[in-house]
């Protein structure tokens, strides 16, 4: 009796004190064993906590990886894939055999290696976000130099306020199918990372926005698809085909939902701001607006007197926007159905039209050669563009560079447009031969680097920035014939020109006389190309000559891969032909010695 009452009262004080905080009495159900490791284990932690944060982590790593906690990403922006790493052994290797047969070593030149070109914006990306600490207001951008040097300081089109800088004028690459038919339509994956293409087969072209290679196709409509728009959310792609026909996608190109939506052609689709409504256009002169998760007919709009050619829905208001080859621009609330305005600017049809991402101004193309600017809060149009020689068929604004404004012709030119330029009606640049036909569809990456157009010409293409210096990533396949010339590799065997070594061989990888990026500068008269050279060190300042004291030897300068100078005191040029000897000259303490013999 006695050691019963001694141990009952720590067992009915711990079940006292979780009743009263509301709490299951755990001590007091495990029985006294449990209640005395669990003090000793408390007694541990408290002496050493290192030693209980490890044996935490024991008890986490033992659990079975479905039940480990992790973080993942909540947004399909958040966690970008890294391209792969880039293998310049390869490179190596090939100017190596490359050199080789150049020097009779090899018995047979090997193919000629090609790297796939890549246009890829994480490492300007992660770049920016490191200039963003340090740079307090855009005015501490650092200007790129017209030097290939400074591709890799390029950073992304957000970081940038000069349109100019974001127009893509150099062609990366040209893509077809191998069933060659017109693109009529193509857009963007949410994530930036491919584009889909719509063509008058019916079929849905998958291509890599990197290496802009093939990836997948598939037959989505047994007619010419007309137009696609993914929703502001991501999740859903919707498009339409020449029979009226409206289908649904899921991201992995799922169709989910067919109905018929017009008795003809349907040339637009555009979804509200808030994904809820979307509404279409067609040949038959109607314009219509439809529940989305319920695939029903809400509101039909007329008021056009030709068939309707593109909408667009407003990114914030409920606005839409219609263009007709009745020549005319028209306004409508898709709450009443009501028209708002009215505007007869084009006097052609109007074929495409498309709002700007802040929402103040819309751009409509028509078949009078001409771009119109409408500013939504004066009701009027206020930039007439003309520079297009023929139809205007497609247009498109920057998702970065609100004020940078892209058109497509049916001559297959690309006009490009800036509304904050001094000469907003003057195209800022021009590519008269971007394409061999009508330009039907153009996009913009969502980050604005690259752009792509689809053409008549069954060819779709991809746009990038010009790089620093005027390089468009060709200048080394174009230099070099037996093999590659990047840098920091040698560039194949050639033979010299000019009056310091013509007709002398380099085969030497490292030590060519033509390297892709080389500013040499050497001591002597001839002329340096490179004008990031502080004085002094350029070729255009000869160094002085030895003193009288020291006397004139007939020595050689060498600098790096420079051909031999002749540091006399005389400094006198060599004349024209191969180097063959250098004698050494006399010379003594007064004014400078006597020359080589050659």
């Amino acid at each position: 009796m006695p050691s019963t009452a001694v141990a009952a009262p720590p067992a009915a004080s711990a079940f006292m004190s979780n009743s009263r905080s509301g709490s299951e009495p755990k001590a007091a159900a495990d029985g006294p064993s449990s209640t005395h490791k669990n003090g000793v284990a408390a007694e541990k932690v408290k002496e050493d906590p290192a030693q209980g944060d490890a044996e935490e982590n024991d008890a986490v790593a033992s659990l079975p990886p479905r039940k480990r906690a992790r973080w993942e990403p909540r947004r399909y922006l958040e966690s970008p894939t890294p391209p792969p790493p880039y293998n310049r052994g390869v490179e190596q290797e090939a100017a190596f055999h490359t050199a080789a047969f150049e020097a009779g070593l090899e018995p047979r030149r090997l193919r000629k290696f090609s790297q796939r070109r890549t246009v890829d914006y994480f490492g300007s990306m992660a770049l920016f976000d490191a200039h963003r600490i340090t740079a307090t207001n855009p005015r501490m951008t650092n200007f790129l130099k017209p030097s290939p040097h400074y591709c890799a300081e390029l950073l992304p089109p957000s970081a940038y306020r000069d349109p100019s800088i974001n127009i893509t004028t150099i062609c990366a690459q040209t893509a077809v199918n191998k069933i060659k038919c017109a693109v009529n339509v193509a857009r963007w994956m949410p994530d930036g990372r491919r584009v889909l293409t719509g063509s008058s087969s019916g079929e849905f072209t998958l291509w890599n926005g990197f290496t802009f290679n093939f990836e997948t196709i598939l037959q989505a409509h047994d007619s010419p698809v007309r137009s696609m728009q993914w929703s502001h959310s991501g999740v859903w792609l919707i498009s339409s085909d020449q029979n009226g026909q409206v289908k649904y996608f899921q991201q992995n190109m799922n169709n989910v939902q067919l109905f018929e939506a017009h008795r003809e052609s349907v040339r637009g689709l555009s979804f509200s701001p808030d994904d809820g409504r979307f509404c279409t256009v067609s040949d038959d002169q109607t314009v219509k607006i439809w529940v989305f998760d319920q695939a029903r007919e809400e509101r039909v709009m007329t008021g056009h007197g030709w068939d309707v050619m593109c909408c667009d829905w407003h990114p914030t208001k409920g606005l839409i926007v219609t263009g007709s080859k009745d020549n005319l621009v028209k306004f409508w609330d898709p709450r009443s159905g009501s028209n708002i305005g009215t505007f007869h600017g084009h006097k052609n049809s109007v074929q495409a039209c498309k709002w700007s991402p802040d929402g103040n101004y819309v751009a409509t193309a028509g078949r009078d050669q001409m771009v119109k600017v409408y500013d939504l809060r004066a009701l009027s149009d206020i930039y007439t563009m003309k520079g297009h020689r023929k139809d205007v068929c497609s247009v498109d604004w920057h998702p970065v560079q609100h004020d940078l404004l892209v058109s497509g012709g049916f001559d297959g030119s690309l006009h490009f447009w800036s509304t904050s330029s001094s000469t907003p009606e003057t195209a800022l640049h021009t590519i008269e031969n971007a394409h061999d036909s009508g330009i039907w569809t153009m996009s913009w990456n969502p980050i604005g680097h690259i752009l792509v157009t689809g053409s008549a010409d069954f060819s779709t293409k991809f746009w990038s920035r010009a790089r620093p210096g005027g390089g468009d990533g060709k200048g080394h396949e174009e230099r070099e014939e037996g093999g590659l010339a990047m840098g920091g590799i040698a560039a194949p065997p050639v033979t010299r020109s000019g009056e310091w070594g013509a007709g002398v061989e380099d085969f030497i990888p490292g030590f060519t006389s033509n390297l892709p990026t080389s500013t040499s500068s050497y001591i002597g008269g001839q002329s340096d190309s490179s004008t990031f050279l502080p004085p002094g060190l350029g070729a255009g300042h000869r160094q002085p000559g030895p003193p009288p004291s020291m006397g004139g030897g007939g020595g050689m300068m060498m600098m790096g891969n420079n051909p031999p100078v002749a540091a006399s005191g005389a400094n006198r040029a060599p004349p024209p032909g191969q180097l063959r000897r250098w004698g050494g000259g006399g010379g003594g303490g007064g004014g400078g010695g006597g020359g080589g013999r050659w």
